[in-house]
């Protein structure tokens, strides 16, 4: 066999040619794919540090403002580790014991304790790791002595795994806290006080209101009294002319004649109607002078049988005349109809719901009030009615509340309803205010019936 060794040559080097740039391709993809790897891990680096940056500056204006909140507490503020040792104090409390917080940290926080309470204190700060709060009074040694007494709270500090971690205690003097609680008892007092004046300011104006009210009532029968008093004044002046003329000229003229001169027939028979009138117009005085009598507001323990036909009946003719009111006024009131409890009272409610329908249709067309009173069960049931424009939805959750009311400026002070709603309860009842289908507010008392 004959080799070409030329031939074979020349082909092994083609081959060793191919190789070479075959490798040299791979090497070059290699390079490029490690500097693309390269260029995105430093991207990935300068983006974290990006990160790290930012959330190490929300960090640090966190850290400020926590710092500032704690260096702005008014109160002591004293956080210590698991064995009571001081972690982070706030100026309130470097300024109580006159040393800076690098000389405070890192030390038992019974340093800083009189003796007496250093028990009472490290039993707080040790004492469970249920996350109760826990309360102590603690004295503290200071630059001039002792300090006052403190109140402290004392909750248990957890770290991120939710392991007791230490304490964190709050506290100020007992002293301020006194004069606080004072100063609050005080204001308190002061607000009963104001209070029951209010009340009673509420009471005269609407005693004030009725006034009008009780003067026209008793005008009309005093002035009729008045006026058959001055006719019986003359008819007694007649009368002591005749018995003269009687005796003077008994034997001159006839008995007959002197009657008929001095007109005593006529005299006579008015004298009946005279007395009939003057003593119906006396009677009705007294009626009067008993409603208002009745009007004291005597304690719960004065119950009596009230009428509710009455008491109603007479507030609606005063408020009505109180007002000048047109409206229509009507009454239905089942005849009975008593509850256990203080005229005045119930008197004063009925004033208060009637006037208060009475300004609600002021300025309508037809305007009208209707009082119901029936029986239900063991209770009366009392409704108060009106064709007004109704309670908005804003006053239906506060209309008993004192002092609020939707009247303008100087038309109300507020406590009327809130009155009614005080007695009404006392009384054992309820009272609500709903708004009627079409136009209109009802309010409606429930009490309970005079027992059978």
């Amino acid at each position: 066999m004959t080799i070409d060794h030329d031939r074979t040559l020349g082909g092994v080097m083609r081959l060793v040619a191919g190789d070479e740039i075959v490798l040299s391709h791979e090497r070059e993809s290699a390079w490029q794919e490690v500097i693309r790897r390269v260029d995105e891990v430093y991207s990935d680096l300068i983006r974290y540090e990006a990160d790290l940056e930012r959330k190490n500056s929300e960090l640090e204006e966190a850290q400020r403002f926590i710092s500032s909140v704690i260096a702005s507490v008014s109160d002591i503020l004293i956080v210590v580790d698991e064995s009571g040792r001081v972690v982070q104090v706030n100026p309130a409390f470097e300024s109580l014991v006159g040393a800076s917080q690098g000389a405070i940290t890192n030390r038992p926080i019974s340093d800083f304790l009189v003796d007496k309470r250093r028990d009472e204190a490290m039993l707080a700060l040790t004492s469970g790791g249920d996350g109760r709060v826990r309360e102590c009074e603690l004295r503290f040694n200071t630059t001039g002595g002792q300090s006052d007494i403190f109140a402290i709270v004392c909750s248990t500090r957890f770290d991120h795994r939710g392991r007791r971690a230490g304490a964190v205690l709050t506290g100020r003097p007992i002293g301020e806290l006194r004069l606080a609680y004072q100063a609050l008892h005080q204001a308190h007092v002061d607000l009963q006080q104001a209070q029951r004046k209010l009340i009673e300011q509420e009471k005269m104006a609407s005693l004030g209101r009725l006034v009008a009210g009780v003067a026209h009532e008793l005008n009309n029968p005093i002035s009729f009294v008045y006026g058959n008093i001055h006719m019986l004044e003359r008819y007694r002046a007649r009368l002591d002319a005749y018995f003269a003329d009687v005796a003077r000229e008994s034997g001159t003229c006839s008995p007959e004649e002197l009657r008929s001169r001095h007109k005593i027939d006529a005299m006579m028979l008015d004298l009946g109607s005279l007395i009939e009138g003057t003593l119906e117009g006396a009677t009705r005085i007294s009626e009067i002078v008993r409603n208002l009598r009745r009007l004291s507001f005597a304690s719960k323990s004065e119950a009596q049988r009230v009428d509710l036909n009455k008491v109603i009946t007479t507030a609606a003719n005063w408020a009505v005349r109180t007002k000048t009111s047109k409206a229509r006024v009507d009454l239905d009131i089942e005849d009975g109809a008593t509850i256990p409890g203080n005229e005045g009272q119930i008197h004063q409610i009925a004033v208060n719901l009637i006037e208060n329908a009475l300004d609600a249709v002021r300025g309508q067309a037809e305007p009208c009030v209707s009082i119901r009173a029936h029986r239900v069960g063991r209770e009366i049931e009392w409704t108060v009615a009106d064709n007004g424009p109704g309670i908005p939805d804003a006053a239906q959750d506060k209309i008993f509340e004192p002092f609020y009311t939707t009247k303008a400026v100087g038309e109300g002070t507020g406590l009327g309803l809130w009155i009614c709603y005080s007695i009404v309860h006392e009384c054992g009842g309820s009272i609500t205010a709903t708004n009627r289908e079409g136009a209109g507010a009802v309010l409606t008392v429930r009490l309970p019936s005079e027992a059978s």
